[in-house]
């Protein structure tokens, strides 16, 4: 547990379960999960003036600006418990990010272990679209695979569950489209300056999944 395990960066379409396998890694490491995406919602939840300009382009599937995210990335390493090292979750997503993540790291030698999970892009969007999340918890449910107990109720609190915005089918679509063209990119950008990338079969179990996630991070 007080291993270094350094920049552990996932990458996937929306609904590889980039977060879930997140969190895994994290609790596994005892290492903090850093979410980008959850780090806007809030924004957009306590609808602060990065929050309202978020939302908009959210709604139409776009990636928010590069400096808004690198400041946010930036802010959140500088903190004592990312020492040992960190999962990141929805970051970096464009090379102009990656270069700005690069310069974060170099400042104090920490090594980046990437892991692309794969997924077909039909699966994605069942997925995606079945996803529900409770408002207060955040526990997330989905109407396919994991569905609640009772329907669109939560198991833990009973809150009514809802729909993300960037969930819906319009949304979906228009998040691959970027992913494709800016996210991927990103991979080809690190494999020519010699960044191994582990590519891993993300239609599996979660549990399963996890498991090959936690043995390439030790190996790492």
């Amino acid at each position: 547990m007080d291993r270094l395990v350094g920049a552990v960066i996932l990458f996937g379409p929306p609904g590889a379960g980039k977060g879930t396998q997140a969190r895994g890694i994290a609790g596994r490491f005892g290492v903090p999960h850093i979410s980008t995406g959850d780090m806007i919602r809030a924004q957009v939840a306590a609808a602060s003036t990065m929050g309202r300009q978020a939302r908009a382009i959210m709604a139409h599937g776009g990636l928010v600006p590069d400096d808004w995210v690198n400041g946010m990335v930036e802010f959140r390493l500088r903190e004592p418990d990312c020492h040992r090292g960190f999962v990141l979750d929805g970051y970096p997503r464009t090379t102009g990010q990656t270069e700005a993540l690069e310069r974060m790291l170099s400042g104090n030698g920490t090594g980046m272990k990437v892991i692309h999970i794969v997924v077909d892009y039909n699966e994605v969007i069942r997925r995606t679209t079945g996803r529900r999340m409770c408002p207060r918890c955040g526990t997330i449910y989905n109407i396919y695979a994991r569905p609640p107990r009772l329907e669109n109720v939560c198991d833990n609190d009973g809150n009514t569950l809802a729909v993300r915005l960037d969930d819906r089918e319009d949304v979906i679509r228009e998040r691959i489209q970027a992913y494709e063209s800016e996210t991927r990119p990103v991979m080809e950008y690190l494999r020519e300056r010699g960044q191994p990338i582990h590519e891993v079969d993300g239609s599996r179990q979660p549990e399963e999944l996890t498991a090959e996630l936690v043995r390439i991070v030790e190996a790492a």
